[in-house]
């Protein structure tokens, strides 16, 4: 009988640690988590998708002006990268709810306060294909902004809200890892369209004097909104106003500066000689009395003794 030789397990690694005590809730929710997931797993097979009928949903979805108007967002980042623009969380969700048979989740695997950093997980799992993307990654607990440069968070919720944000991004790419390709192309299109199109209640006149208003209550005027833009307000087109609606988004949600998208606006050397030649030719000053010279004994008319004129 040959016997394993003890050399052979030298260099093994060690086996993890197995908690010493798993109490009855911990076991039953492992129990639980299984199941589910094996149940999900046969259901998919069972009812497998019918892709036309996920095209028609998808199709139906994106006609509707809300989400249209989240599907998209756009942010400034400055240099040679100009202004980016690609598809939100919600687009690929909504992707993922009309392919059906996609589980998705954001997980926070670890928090270290004292690092000041958290470990996360984004995955995605199409549950009838067996096609599963997942990215862990780290999230140091820092917000970065232009004036104030790098701020430390220490607030839960603040860092809550900020793994959140950067885990929202990991898990779209995740999501669209799992979906075909031409979905999410038609999808893209449909949102377009519907904004181009805008609500089929309103004419564009009035679409633009919304966006008008819109931007004034943030701030900014008609004639930033007609720089960023390209042209004036009485040649927008759809485009335009969906455009707009798109900005508006990413700056309520907090994606994009306003400064970044409307910086205030440069005074021309022209504008600045129209301005000083349209103004009233202002009256002569008169010269003002001198205070006479030393040794002249004389004193100005108002002022001389005896005549009652307050000094």
């Amino acid at each position: 009988m040959n016997y394993p030789d003890a050399t052979d397990h030298q260099f093994a690694a060690p086996a993890a640690p197995a908690p010493a005590f798993i109490g009855q809730g911990t076991a039953v929710e492992q129990s639980r988590a299984v199941a589910e997931v094996q149940a999900a797993v046969i259901v998919a097979r069972q009812f497998p998708r019918n892709e036309e009928t996920a095209t028609r949903k998808m199709r139906q979805a994106f006609r509707q002006q809300s989400l249209a108007a989240r599907s998209f967002f756009r942010f400034n980042r400055g240099g040679a990268d100009g202004n980016i623009t690609g598809e939100t969380i919600q687009f690929a969700k909504e992707l993922a709810r009309c392919w059906g048979n996609i589980h998705h989740g954001l997980n926070e695997l670890r928090r270290d306060d004292v690092a000041g950093e958290s470990e996360m997980q984004a995955w995605a799992w199409d549950l009838e294909s067996n096609e599963r993307a997942s990215t862990t990654f780290v999230v140091p607990h820092v917000r970065f902004t232009k004036t104030s440069g790098r701020k430390p968070l220490e607030d839960p919720r603040d860092v809550y809200e900020n793994n959140t944000n950067n885990g929202a991004r990991r898990l779209r790419e995740m999501i669209f890892t799992v979906l075909p390709d031409w979905y999410r192309e038609e999808a893209k299109e449909v949102a377009n369209l519907t904004l181009q199109k805008g609500p089929g209640d309103k004419p564009l006149a009035q679409r633009i004097a919304d966006a008008v208003t819109a931007f004034e209550n943030l701030g900014v005027t008609v004639g930033q909104l007609e720089e960023n833009r390209g042209r004036p307000t009485e040649k927008w087109l759809n485009l335009d106003v969906a455009q707009l609606q798109i900005i508006y988004g990413s700056i309520s949600r907090g994606e994009v500066a306003l400064e970044e998208e409307f910086p205030p606006q440069r005074v021309t050397a022209a504008e600045i000689l129209r301005q000083h030649t349209e103004q009233p030719p202002t009256s002569t000053p008169q010269p003002e009395q001198q205070a006479p010279g030393e040794g002249t004994g004389q004193w100005p008319q108002a002022r001389q003794p005896g005549s009652g004129a307050a000094s």
